[in-house]
Protein backbone atom coordinates (compact mmCIF):
# COMPACT_ATOMS: atom_id res chain seq x y z
CA UNK A 1 0.00 0.00 0.00
CA UNK A 2 1.42 3.39 -1.00
CA UNK A 3 1.90 6.28 1.38
CA UNK A 4 -1.00 8.23 -0.14
CA UNK A 5 -3.38 5.29 0.13
CA UNK A 6 -2.31 4.74 3.74
CA UNK A 7 -3.03 8.38 4.63
CA UNK A 8 -6.44 8.22 2.92
CA UNK A 9 -7.32 5.08 4.89
CA UNK A 10 -6.41 6.78 8.19
CA UNK A 11 -8.55 9.82 7.25
CA UNK A 12 -11.51 7.48 6.65
CA UNK A 13 -10.99 5.55 9.88
CA UNK A 14 -10.74 8.59 12.18
CA UNK A 15 -14.45 9.60 11.88
CA UNK A 16 -15.51 5.98 12.40
CA UNK A 17 -13.46 5.73 15.57
CA UNK A 18 -14.86 9.04 16.85
CA UNK A 19 -18.46 8.01 16.11
CA UNK A 20 -17.83 4.87 18.15
CA UNK A 21 -16.05 6.49 21.11
CA UNK A 22 -18.36 9.48 21.60
CA UNK A 23 -21.47 7.40 22.48
CA UNK A 24 -19.36 5.26 24.79
CA UNK A 25 -18.05 8.35 26.54
CA UNK A 26 -21.56 9.73 26.95
CA UNK A 27 -22.79 6.41 28.32
CA UNK A 28 -19.87 6.33 30.77
CA UNK A 29 -20.66 9.91 31.85
CA UNK A 30 -24.31 9.22 32.55
CA UNK A 31 -23.49 6.01 34.35
CA UNK A 32 -21.64 7.95 37.03
CA UNK A 33 -23.70 11.14 37.29
CA UNK A 34 -27.18 9.62 37.00
CA UNK A 35 -29.05 7.79 39.78
CA UNK A 36 -28.34 4.07 39.70
CA UNK A 37 -31.77 2.82 38.81
CA UNK A 38 -31.03 -0.26 36.75
CA UNK A 39 -33.04 -3.34 37.62
CA UNK A 40 -31.03 -6.58 37.37
CA UNK A 41 -32.46 -9.46 35.42
CA UNK A 42 -33.32 -12.66 37.24
CA UNK A 43 -30.23 -14.31 35.74
CA UNK A 44 -27.98 -11.56 37.11
CA UNK A 45 -29.52 -11.88 40.57
CA UNK A 46 -28.94 -15.64 40.56
CA UNK A 47 -25.42 -15.18 39.28
CA UNK A 48 -24.72 -12.61 41.98
CA UNK A 49 -26.07 -14.93 44.64
CA UNK A 50 -24.03 -17.89 43.47
CA UNK A 51 -20.72 -16.15 42.82
CA UNK A 52 -20.50 -13.63 45.64
CA UNK A 53 -22.54 -14.70 48.63
CA UNK A 54 -23.45 -18.35 48.12
CA UNK A 55 -26.75 -17.45 49.76
CA UNK A 56 -28.92 -20.03 47.98
CA UNK A 57 -26.98 -23.09 49.22
CA UNK A 58 -26.70 -21.48 52.65
CA UNK A 59 -30.44 -20.89 52.85
CA UNK A 60 -31.19 -24.44 51.74
CA UNK A 61 -28.83 -25.86 54.34
CA UNK A 62 -30.22 -23.69 57.12
CA UNK A 63 -33.82 -24.43 56.19
CA UNK A 64 -33.08 -28.13 56.42
CA UNK A 65 -31.59 -27.63 59.90
CA UNK A 66 -34.53 -25.64 61.25
CA UNK A 67 -37.40 -27.51 59.61
CA UNK A 68 -38.51 -28.75 63.04
CA UNK A 69 -38.38 -25.31 64.68
CA UNK A 70 -41.71 -23.52 65.08
CA UNK A 71 -40.25 -20.09 64.35
CA UNK A 72 -37.06 -18.33 63.40
CA UNK A 73 -36.13 -15.36 65.59
CA UNK A 74 -35.28 -12.37 63.41
CA UNK A 75 -35.21 -9.79 66.21
CA UNK A 76 -31.50 -10.20 66.98
CA UNK A 77 -28.71 -10.29 64.44
CA UNK A 78 -26.33 -8.20 62.38
CA UNK A 79 -26.02 -6.81 58.87
CA UNK A 80 -23.69 -8.49 56.39
CA UNK A 81 -22.59 -7.08 53.07
CA UNK A 82 -24.04 -8.53 49.90
CA UNK A 83 -23.90 -7.89 46.16
CA UNK A 84 -27.53 -8.77 45.61
CA UNK A 85 -29.27 -5.94 43.79
CA UNK A 86 -32.55 -4.55 45.20
CA UNK A 87 -35.71 -5.97 43.63
CA UNK A 88 -36.83 -2.47 42.52
CA UNK A 89 -35.26 0.93 42.01
CA UNK A 90 -35.88 4.66 42.05
CA UNK A 91 -37.77 4.73 38.75
CA UNK A 92 -39.39 1.30 38.53
CA UNK A 93 -41.89 1.93 41.36
CA UNK A 94 -44.30 4.86 41.37
CA UNK A 95 -45.39 4.35 44.97
CA UNK A 96 -42.22 5.79 46.53
CA UNK A 97 -42.77 9.12 48.27
CA UNK A 98 -40.36 11.66 46.79
CA UNK A 99 -38.88 12.35 50.22
CA UNK A 100 -37.66 8.73 50.49
CA UNK A 101 -36.53 8.35 46.88
CA UNK A 102 -32.90 8.96 47.76
CA UNK A 103 -31.27 7.87 44.49
CA UNK A 104 -33.67 9.91 42.39
CA UNK A 105 -32.94 12.92 44.61
CA UNK A 106 -29.22 12.65 43.86
CA UNK A 107 -27.70 10.48 46.56
CA UNK A 108 -24.62 9.08 44.83
CA UNK A 109 -23.33 6.57 47.39
CA UNK A 110 -25.25 3.32 47.04
CA UNK A 111 -23.50 1.18 49.65
CA UNK A 112 -26.57 1.31 51.91
CA UNK A 113 -28.39 -0.89 49.36
CA UNK A 114 -26.04 -3.83 49.76
CA UNK A 115 -26.61 -5.18 53.24
CA UNK A 116 -28.55 -8.25 54.30
CA UNK A 117 -29.91 -9.08 57.76
CA UNK A 118 -28.39 -12.21 59.28
CA UNK A 119 -30.23 -13.50 62.38
CA UNK A 120 -28.18 -14.16 65.49
CA UNK A 121 -29.21 -17.81 65.39
CA UNK A 122 -27.13 -18.91 62.42
CA UNK A 123 -29.56 -21.76 61.73
CA UNK A 124 -32.09 -19.13 60.64
CA UNK A 125 -31.81 -18.12 56.97
CA UNK A 126 -31.67 -14.43 56.03
CA UNK A 127 -35.20 -13.15 55.34
CA UNK A 128 -35.81 -13.11 51.58
CA UNK A 129 -38.79 -11.51 49.87
CA UNK A 130 -40.81 -13.49 47.33
CA UNK A 131 -43.44 -11.30 45.66
CA UNK A 132 -45.44 -14.13 44.09
CA UNK A 133 -45.59 -16.04 47.39
CA UNK A 134 -46.71 -12.95 49.32
CA UNK A 135 -49.42 -12.28 46.74
CA UNK A 136 -50.63 -15.88 46.84
CA UNK A 137 -50.92 -15.69 50.63
CA UNK A 138 -53.00 -12.49 50.50
CA UNK A 139 -55.13 -13.65 47.58
CA UNK A 140 -58.75 -12.51 48.14
CA UNK A 141 -57.66 -10.65 51.28
CA UNK A 142 -57.33 -7.07 52.52
CA UNK A 143 -54.14 -5.97 54.28
CA UNK A 144 -54.05 -2.60 56.07
CA UNK A 145 -51.23 -0.48 57.48
CA UNK A 146 -52.40 1.67 60.39
CA UNK A 147 -50.15 4.34 61.82
CA UNK A 148 -48.06 7.35 60.84
CA UNK A 149 -45.26 8.05 58.41
CA UNK A 150 -43.21 4.95 59.30
CA UNK A 151 -46.23 2.77 58.52
CA UNK A 152 -46.51 4.63 55.22
CA UNK A 153 -42.79 4.05 54.59
CA UNK A 154 -43.24 0.29 55.07
CA UNK A 155 -46.41 0.27 52.98
CA UNK A 156 -44.65 1.92 50.03
CA UNK A 157 -41.80 -0.57 50.34
CA UNK A 158 -44.30 -3.43 50.17
CA UNK A 159 -46.10 -2.00 47.14
CA UNK A 160 -42.76 -1.68 45.34
CA UNK A 161 -41.71 -5.22 46.25
CA UNK A 162 -45.05 -6.69 45.18
CA UNK A 163 -44.96 -4.71 41.93
CA UNK A 164 -42.16 -7.02 40.79
CA UNK A 165 -44.70 -9.87 40.80
CA UNK A 166 -47.93 -8.18 39.71
CA UNK A 167 -48.99 -4.69 38.68
CA UNK A 168 -51.06 -2.85 41.32
CA UNK A 169 -53.70 -0.24 40.58
CA UNK A 170 -54.17 2.74 42.87
CA UNK A 171 -57.96 2.81 43.24
CA UNK A 172 -58.32 5.43 45.96
CA UNK A 173 -56.42 8.35 47.41
CA UNK A 174 -57.60 11.24 49.54
CA UNK A 175 -56.70 14.89 49.05
CA UNK A 176 -53.33 14.14 50.61
CA UNK A 177 -52.30 11.13 48.53
CA UNK A 178 -49.76 9.92 51.05
CA UNK A 179 -52.17 9.42 53.98
CA UNK A 180 -55.16 7.37 52.82
CA UNK A 181 -54.65 5.17 49.81
CA UNK A 182 -55.79 1.83 48.51
CA UNK A 183 -54.19 -0.44 45.90
CA UNK A 184 -55.66 -3.54 44.29
CA UNK A 185 -53.69 -6.37 42.70
CA UNK A 186 -56.47 -7.55 40.42
CA UNK A 187 -54.62 -10.68 39.36
CA UNK A 188 -54.90 -11.90 42.97
CA UNK A 189 -57.94 -9.91 44.12
CA UNK A 190 -55.69 -8.59 46.90
CA UNK A 191 -56.13 -5.14 48.44
CA UNK A 192 -53.61 -3.10 50.43
CA UNK A 193 -54.78 -0.04 52.38
CA UNK A 194 -53.10 2.78 54.25
CA UNK A 195 -54.76 4.53 57.20
CA UNK A 196 -53.05 7.59 58.62
CA UNK A 197 -53.91 7.26 62.30
CA UNK A 198 -50.58 7.85 64.02
CA UNK A 199 -51.93 7.41 67.56
CA UNK A 200 -54.24 4.43 66.81
CA UNK A 201 -56.81 6.06 69.12
CA UNK A 202 -59.04 9.11 68.82
CA UNK A 203 -57.37 12.45 69.32
CA UNK A 204 -56.78 16.02 68.28
CA UNK A 205 -53.36 16.79 66.85
CA UNK A 206 -51.49 19.92 67.81
CA UNK A 207 -51.85 22.86 65.43
CA UNK A 208 -49.56 25.82 65.99
CA UNK A 209 -51.49 27.99 63.55
CA UNK A 210 -54.60 27.52 65.71
CA UNK A 211 -52.73 28.06 68.95
CA UNK A 212 -52.84 24.36 69.95
CA UNK A 213 -49.38 23.34 71.17
CA UNK A 214 -50.13 19.79 72.32
CA UNK A 215 -51.97 16.64 71.26
CA UNK A 216 -55.15 15.52 73.00
CA UNK A 217 -55.57 11.72 73.06
CA UNK A 218 -58.48 9.55 74.17
CA UNK A 219 -56.59 6.39 75.00
CA UNK A 220 -59.61 4.10 75.43
CA UNK A 221 -61.29 4.95 72.14
CA UNK A 222 -60.06 3.35 68.88
CA UNK A 223 -59.73 5.75 65.98
CA UNK A 224 -62.89 5.62 63.92
CA UNK A 225 -61.07 5.84 60.60
CA UNK A 226 -59.72 2.31 60.88
CA UNK A 227 -62.20 0.86 63.37
CA UNK A 228 -65.12 1.57 61.04
CA UNK A 229 -63.42 -0.41 58.24
CA UNK A 230 -62.16 -3.27 60.39
CA UNK A 231 -64.77 -5.78 59.21
CA UNK A 232 -63.30 -5.57 55.70
CA UNK A 233 -59.68 -6.10 56.79
CA UNK A 234 -58.02 -9.52 57.10
CA UNK A 235 -54.48 -8.54 58.13
CA UNK A 236 -53.71 -5.43 60.21
CA UNK A 237 -50.23 -3.94 60.67
CA UNK A 238 -50.07 -1.33 63.45
CA UNK A 239 -46.95 0.83 63.29
CA UNK A 240 -46.28 3.99 65.27
CA UNK A 241 -44.54 5.26 68.40
CA UNK A 242 -42.49 8.35 67.67
CA UNK A 243 -45.55 10.58 67.66
CA UNK A 244 -46.20 9.72 71.31
CA UNK A 245 -43.10 11.61 72.43
CA UNK A 246 -44.79 14.92 71.61
CA UNK A 247 -46.56 17.04 74.22
CA UNK A 248 -49.97 15.57 74.97
CA UNK A 249 -52.90 15.52 77.37
CA UNK A 250 -54.46 12.11 77.94
CA UNK A 251 -58.01 11.03 78.68
CA UNK A 252 -59.21 7.57 79.64
CA UNK A 253 -62.52 5.76 79.92
CA UNK A 254 -65.49 8.10 80.14
CA UNK A 255 -63.23 10.98 79.08
CA UNK A 256 -61.65 11.02 82.52
CA UNK A 257 -58.48 13.12 82.61
CA UNK A 258 -55.46 10.88 83.16
CA UNK A 259 -52.77 13.55 83.00
CA UNK A 260 -50.20 14.91 80.59
CA UNK A 261 -46.55 14.42 79.73
CA UNK A 262 -45.58 18.06 80.32
CA UNK A 263 -46.91 18.74 83.85
CA UNK A 264 -44.43 21.52 84.55
CA UNK A 265 -46.10 23.63 81.84
CA UNK A 266 -49.70 22.54 82.20
CA UNK A 267 -50.09 21.98 85.97
CA UNK A 268 -51.54 18.48 85.53
CA UNK A 269 -50.77 14.99 86.77
CA UNK A 270 -47.67 13.49 85.20
CA UNK A 271 -48.55 10.69 82.75
CA UNK A 272 -45.55 9.58 80.72
CA UNK A 273 -45.80 8.79 77.02
CA UNK A 274 -44.51 5.22 77.53
CA UNK A 275 -47.72 4.44 79.39
CA UNK A 276 -49.78 6.36 76.81
CA UNK A 277 -48.28 4.32 73.97
CA UNK A 278 -48.83 1.08 75.86
CA UNK A 279 -52.47 1.98 76.54
CA UNK A 280 -53.09 2.94 72.89
CA UNK A 281 -51.67 -0.39 71.70
CA UNK A 282 -53.78 -2.24 74.29
CA UNK A 283 -56.95 -0.43 73.20
CA UNK A 284 -56.29 -1.26 69.55
CA UNK A 285 -55.56 -4.92 70.18
CA UNK A 286 -58.64 -5.26 72.40
CA UNK A 287 -60.81 -3.79 69.66
CA UNK A 288 -59.56 -6.32 67.11
CA UNK A 289 -59.63 -9.19 69.60
CA UNK A 290 -63.20 -8.72 70.81
CA UNK A 291 -64.49 -8.55 67.24
CA UNK A 292 -62.41 -11.26 65.58
CA UNK A 293 -60.98 -13.64 68.17
CA UNK A 294 -62.84 -16.55 66.53
CA UNK A 295 -61.62 -15.68 63.01
CA UNK A 296 -58.52 -16.55 61.00
CA UNK A 297 -57.55 -12.90 60.71
CA UNK A 298 -54.18 -11.59 61.85
CA UNK A 299 -52.74 -8.56 63.65
CA UNK A 300 -49.11 -7.41 63.60
CA UNK A 301 -47.56 -4.70 65.78
CA UNK A 302 -44.37 -3.32 64.25
CA UNK A 303 -41.92 -2.24 66.93
CA UNK A 304 -40.42 1.18 67.50
CA UNK A 305 -37.83 2.35 64.97
CA UNK A 306 -34.82 4.60 65.31
CA UNK A 307 -33.82 8.07 64.24
CA UNK A 308 -30.10 8.80 63.90
CA UNK A 309 -29.66 12.56 64.23
CA UNK A 310 -26.08 13.52 65.04
CA UNK A 311 -26.80 17.23 65.28
CA UNK A 312 -29.61 19.65 64.61
CA UNK A 313 -32.16 18.71 61.96
CA UNK A 314 -31.06 21.54 59.68
CA UNK A 315 -27.28 21.18 59.91
CA UNK A 316 -25.04 19.80 57.19
CA UNK A 317 -24.03 16.14 57.75
CA UNK A 318 -26.61 15.44 60.47
CA UNK A 319 -26.93 11.75 59.56
CA UNK A 320 -23.76 11.29 57.47
CA UNK A 321 -22.80 7.65 58.11
CA UNK A 322 -22.46 5.33 55.12
CA UNK A 323 -22.24 1.98 56.95
CA UNK A 324 -24.36 0.32 59.64
CA UNK A 325 -23.29 0.07 63.25
CA UNK A 326 -21.44 -3.10 64.07
CA UNK A 327 -22.18 -5.13 67.19
CA UNK A 328 -20.75 -3.35 70.19
CA UNK A 329 -20.39 0.04 68.48
CA UNK A 330 -23.33 1.53 70.40
CA UNK A 331 -26.04 0.59 72.89
CA UNK A 332 -29.72 1.00 72.20
CA UNK A 333 -31.06 4.05 74.05
CA UNK A 334 -33.50 3.73 76.95
CA UNK A 335 -36.45 5.32 75.13
CA UNK A 336 -36.39 2.89 72.21
CA UNK A 337 -35.90 -0.08 74.50
CA UNK A 338 -38.90 0.91 76.62
CA UNK A 339 -41.17 1.44 73.60
CA UNK A 340 -40.12 -1.92 72.19
CA UNK A 341 -40.75 -3.60 75.54
CA UNK A 342 -44.21 -2.04 75.83
CA UNK A 343 -45.33 -3.34 72.44
CA UNK A 344 -43.97 -6.85 73.03
CA UNK A 345 -45.68 -7.12 76.41
CA UNK A 346 -49.02 -5.85 75.09
CA UNK A 347 -48.91 -8.35 72.21
CA UNK A 348 -48.15 -11.17 74.67
CA UNK A 349 -51.17 -10.17 76.79
CA UNK A 350 -53.43 -10.09 73.73
CA UNK A 351 -52.20 -13.52 72.59
CA UNK A 352 -53.01 -14.88 76.06
CA UNK A 353 -56.51 -13.37 75.94
CA UNK A 354 -57.25 -14.99 72.57
CA UNK A 355 -55.96 -18.34 73.79
CA UNK A 356 -58.10 -18.19 76.93
CA UNK A 357 -61.17 -17.45 74.80
CA UNK A 358 -60.39 -20.40 72.54
CA UNK A 359 -59.92 -18.10 69.56
CA UNK A 360 -57.92 -18.42 66.35
CA UNK A 361 -56.96 -14.78 65.77
CA UNK A 362 -53.21 -14.50 65.15
CA UNK A 363 -51.35 -11.67 66.93
CA UNK A 364 -47.63 -11.10 66.36
CA UNK A 365 -44.85 -8.60 66.96
CA UNK A 366 -42.75 -7.46 64.01
CA UNK A 367 -39.66 -6.80 66.09
CA UNK A 368 -37.46 -4.53 63.99
CA UNK A 369 -36.05 -2.26 66.72
CA UNK A 370 -32.54 -3.75 66.80
CA UNK A 371 -32.53 -4.13 63.04
CA UNK A 372 -33.23 -0.42 62.47
CA UNK A 373 -31.00 0.76 65.31
CA UNK A 374 -27.98 -0.57 63.44
CA UNK A 375 -28.91 1.08 60.12
CA UNK A 376 -27.68 4.62 60.73
CA UNK A 377 -26.59 4.79 57.07
CA UNK A 378 -29.92 4.47 55.23
CA UNK A 379 -31.91 7.61 56.02
CA UNK A 380 -32.64 10.19 53.31
CA UNK A 381 -30.72 12.90 55.21
CA UNK A 382 -30.52 15.95 52.92
CA UNK A 383 -31.72 13.81 49.97
CA UNK A 384 -35.28 14.16 51.13
CA UNK A 385 -35.33 16.88 48.47
CA UNK A 386 -34.03 16.67 44.89
CA UNK A 387 -30.38 17.64 44.39
CA UNK A 388 -29.89 19.52 47.69
CA UNK A 389 -26.30 20.46 46.80
CA UNK A 390 -26.82 21.41 43.17
CA UNK A 391 -25.60 24.94 43.99
CA UNK A 392 -22.83 23.85 46.33
CA UNK A 393 -22.58 22.76 49.98
CA UNK A 394 -24.87 24.68 52.30
CA UNK A 395 -24.32 25.20 56.00
CA UNK A 396 -28.03 24.79 56.68
CA UNK A 397 -30.04 22.06 54.97
CA UNK A 398 -33.10 20.13 56.14
CA UNK A 399 -32.41 16.47 56.99
CA UNK A 400 -34.61 13.42 57.39
CA UNK A 401 -32.86 11.01 59.76
CA UNK A 402 -36.12 9.29 60.76
CA UNK A 403 -37.52 7.62 57.64
CA UNK A 404 -35.76 5.20 55.32
CA UNK A 405 -34.58 5.40 51.73
CA UNK A 406 -36.43 3.18 49.27
CA UNK A 407 -35.08 0.74 48.32
CA UNK A 408 -33.46 0.21 51.71
CA UNK A 409 -33.51 -1.68 55.00
CA UNK A 410 -37.26 -1.25 55.45
CA UNK A 411 -37.65 -3.82 52.64
CA UNK A 412 -36.31 -6.34 55.17
CA UNK A 413 -39.30 -5.63 57.44
CA UNK A 414 -41.57 -6.89 54.71
CA UNK A 415 -39.35 -9.92 54.14
CA UNK A 416 -39.79 -10.76 57.84
CA UNK A 417 -43.52 -10.04 57.59
CA UNK A 418 -43.63 -12.63 54.80
CA UNK A 419 -41.97 -15.18 57.12
CA UNK A 420 -44.73 -14.54 59.68
CA UNK A 421 -47.40 -15.03 57.04
CA UNK A 422 -45.79 -18.21 55.75
CA UNK A 423 -45.91 -19.63 59.25
CA UNK A 424 -49.59 -18.71 59.60
CA UNK A 425 -50.26 -20.45 56.31
CA UNK A 426 -48.36 -23.56 57.36
CA UNK A 427 -50.21 -23.68 60.67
Amino acid sequence: MGKTQHQNLIRKLIPCVLYTLIPLAVLHYYRYISPRCSVPTADKRLESTATTDSITPLVQEQEAEVKNLSWWDYSEGHWVQTRLEPLYNCTSCEAIKLGQNCMLNGRSDTGYLYWQWQPKDTRCPPPVFDASLFLRIIRNKHLAFIGGSIARNQLESLICLLSTGSKPELVYKDSDEHKFRRWVFYEYNATIWSFWTQFFVEGIQYNQSKGINHNTLYLDTPNEKWASELDKIDIVVFSSGRWFAQKAIYYGEGNQLLGCNFPQENNCTDFNFFDAFRKAVRTSLKEVTKRFYKSDKAVVVANYTFAHFEGEWNEFATCPKTEPYKDGDAEMPYLENEMRKSAIEEVAMAVKDVKEMGGRLKIETLDVTKLTFLRRDAHPGPYMFPNPFANGIKEKVQNDCVHWCLPGPIDTWNAILLQLMKRWKDE
